[in-house]
């Protein structure tokens, strides 16, 4: 069966007809669990008192754990200038998509902020076109604006100041 018939409809010219909805669409994605020590790691070093602790704290994170794509979006927030969270944005961006690609994902299909483990890819996603529009590469703030309302429809702005 394709689908599931939900009701029926009541054409007066062709009589009654089931409606049917498919259960088929774009896949889902959903990015497995950082390990444990690198999200403890990540917390505690988002806990130093100083915004410049802050950085270089979670900058050794980053190096410790470089697949970590919540570490790369807040490296990103903490940027000390526009280009250098550009950097991290994008190194957050580039390590997610191949992550996403480990994950089954092969270049379409959506990715939803609903489920935290997508988070930091999504932000990194984001800051990336936050930034990317601040030093004036329009074309790069709109093709990843795009790009998160095509991973998620449900995308607003204000999601990326949440995190995990």
């Amino acid at each position: 069966m394709a689908g599931t018939t939900v009701g029926v409809m009541n054409d007066s010219t062709s009589g009654v007809r089931p409606i049917s909805l498919s259960g088929s669409g774009p896949s889902e994605t959903v990015l497995g669990s950082e390990e444990p020590a690198a999200d403890a790691a990540l917390a505690e070093a988002l806990g130093q008192p100083t915004p410049g602790e802050r950085r270089d704290a979670v900058s050794a994170v980053a190096a410790d754990w470089p697949r970590h794509l919540e570490c790369w979006a807040c490296l990103g927030d903490l940027g000390r200038d526009a280009m250098e969270a550009y950097a991290a944005y994008r190194v957050g961006y580039h390590r997610g998509l191949d992550r996403l690609r480990q994950s089954g994902w092969r270049g379409s299909g959506y990715v939803r902020w609903q489920h935290p483990t997508n988070r930091g890819f999504m932000r990194a996603l984001a800051g990336l076109a936050r930034v990317a529009d601040q030093i004036g590469e329009v074309d790069e703030a709109e093709r990843c604006a795009l790009f998160l309302r095509q991973l998620d429809p449900d995308w607003t702005e204000a999601m990326a100041g949440e995190t995990s």
